[in-house]
């Protein structure tokens, strides 16, 4: 190479300044296209994401409702067996409750009614023997 030659590559500050200057807008330019195509992408990315979830919900569905399903007849034999528990412990309270009064020797409520019957009859007795009486 010539001293010429040399010369030619060599760039002057003007030109230096000029070529960073067109690359400094390019890559201004690239981050602008990068922008405007992520932002491009989001919108289609986020509608692929909507469409995607509508299809798992349809999909799901279904399986969701029939365990739904399931765990509701669950839980209705579970409380039919608990007022049926409850209500044969009702029962055993009340045998053990009356039993105990029983041995107390309280009256029960056959007892109190047939003692009602018995003041009814004597008092209908006592009206019949005043009116003999007179």
């Amino acid at each position: 190479m010539s001293k010429s030659d040399k010369n030619a590559e060599i760039e002057t500050p003007p030109q230096l300044a000029e070529k960073i200057k067109e690359s400094a807008r390019q890559i201004w330019l690239a981050g602008l296209g990068a922008y405007n195509k992520a932002e491009e992408d989001a919108g289609r990315f986020f509608d692929k994401l909507v469409k995607d979830g509508e299809e798992i919900e349809t999909k799901t569905r279904g399986a969701v409702e029939k365990h739904f399903k399931a765990v509701e007849d669950t839980v209705e034999g579970v409380k039919e067996k608990a007022t049926d528990t409850f209500g044969k412990l009702e029962g055993v309270f009340d045998q053990r409750v009356s039993k105990a009064l029983h041995r107390l020797r309280m009256p029960s409520k056959t007892d109190v009614e047939s003692l009602y019957e018995k003041i009814a009859e004597l008092e209908a007795r006592i009206v019949e023997l005043e009116k003999r009486k007179e």
